[in-house]
């Protein structure tokens, strides 16, 4: 089992810069990816960067010059940096991790996400 805390949402003003953290707990050694997701109310969870174990970074096109995805491994947490922000980077931000439980068993769990507001 792993147990993911997201925190650093808040409300910032266009232009800002918030820094998000994603901490694991419990079964961590297992753990392949990391991936922050956004949901907006009412709209389905949009997939916004990624980072592998073995430190591979993918982003959302329209994120990539803005956001950051970096990880620590020994505080086992994964960052997104994000600068520039816009109003409609306004949503809730969630971690969501892929761990591999065995060989062939792998394990996919969500943190309960952070808010981010943009808005002046």
């Amino acid at each position: 089992q792993v147990q993911l805390v997201e925190s650093g949402g808040a409300l910032v003003q266009p232009g800002g810069s918030l820094r998000l953290s994603c901490a694991a707990t419990g079964d961590v050694a297992g753990i392949f990816e990391t991936n922050w997701y956004r949901q907006r109310p009412g709209q389905a969870r949009d997939w916004v960067a990624r980072i592998t174990s073995d430190g591979e970074t993918n982003y959302r096109s329209h994120v990539k010059d803005r956001f950051t995805i970096s990880r620590d491994n020994a505080k086992a947490t994964v960052y997104l940096q994000m600068n520039s922000l816009k109003s409609e980077d306004t949503a809730l931000y969630l971690c969501h991790v892929g761990s591999r439980r065995s060989p062939t068993a792998i394990d996919y769990y969500w943190g309960q996400g952070t808010q981010v507001t943009v808005s002046s």
